[in-house]
């Protein structure tokens, strides 16, 4: 079949619910539309389960079991799926991360995750854990994804990545001063790279500070763009330019507000200089 995406059920929850549901429908020779038309929704909705980009509601997976034949089965499955850590969104957007061309992040309070040292990952998702809010296996998952997405970054030749940091990302103590002092050398370290250009939005931006909330805009090797954000509960992946051409007027003008790379590196050591 042309463009049929190889699956992968070993990847995640989803993945593996999707693979279940393309196995059962291949089996009965049904097309996704089919398919769809017996589960009372659209081709695209199949799709988009099948391949991970969507996850499975109560009602899909309850629908599911209905059509085949298959009791709970996937009900249960989408419970599991349901019980991920990874935001909904956040898998297909890091499908588009790993090849992007540029990266544009901006982050408050904490250092955005592909700039993270394994260390300071670990003591991120530790807090979550202790706090109740996700599983030892959730945190697993969580530095799993991490790791692939960081290692992204080493493909030749690489992304450009634009970082732009609240202040709060480099004064906010994580994991206690040995943790801190080794993340705010891989700043340093980030800065000097011929790839990237870090930048800090100092405290005193006061209100001429663009964003509230941590944003990404990625631009694709051929050029469209799309951005990401999150909730508390979800991410959204926007791919229209009338809502992603004012968050990157919006971006650049943070980048000119926001302290230059040499500026922002000196404060990085000041502020290291503090820790041992």
């Amino acid at each position: 079949m042309v463009n049929r995406k190889e699956l992968d059920p070993e990847k995640s929850p989803g993945a593996r619910f999707g693979q279940r549901l393309r196995e059962l429908r291949d089996e009965r020779g049904w097309t996704q539309d089919e398919l769809a038309e017996r589960m009372g929704c659209s081709g695209t909705h199949i799709s988009a389960v099948e391949t991970g980009r969507r996850p499975p509601t109560p009602r899909f997976a309850a629908s599911a079991d209905r059509v085949f034949g298959t009791g709970d089965q996937f009900e249960r499955r989408g419970r599991a799926v349901r019980h991920t850590a990874i935001l909904e969104g956040f898998p297909e957007f890091v499908a588009h991360e790993v090849r992007a061309a540029e990266i544009m992040l901006f982050e408050l309070g904490i250092v955005p995750g592909l700039l993270q040292t394994p260390e300071y990952a670990a003591a991120i998702t530790t807090g979550a854990v202790r706090r109740g809010a996700i599983t030892e296996q959730q945190a697993e998952e969580r530095l799993s994804l991490l790791a692939t997405r960081q290692a992204s970054l080493e493909r030749t030749p690489p992304p450009l990545v634009y970082a732009v940091l609240d202040e709060s990302c480099i004064r906010r103590p994580v994991g206690g001063p040995g943790v801190m002092a080794a993340q705010l050398d891989r700043l340093v370290e980030f800065a000097e790279l011929p790839s990237t250009v870090l930048q800090v939005a100092p405290y005193d931006l006061g209100e001429r500070r663009a964003f509230d909330l941590p944003v990404t805009l990625v631009a694709l090797p051929d050029r469209s763009l799309m951005s990401y954000a999150e909730s508390a509960q979800q991410g959204r992946l926007e791919r229209d330019m009338r809502f992603i051409q004012p968050l990157l007027t919006a971006y650049h003008q943070l980048q000119a507000e926001s302290m230059s790379q040499s500026a922002s590196v000196a404060m990085i050591n000041e502020v290291r200089k503090g820790t041992p």
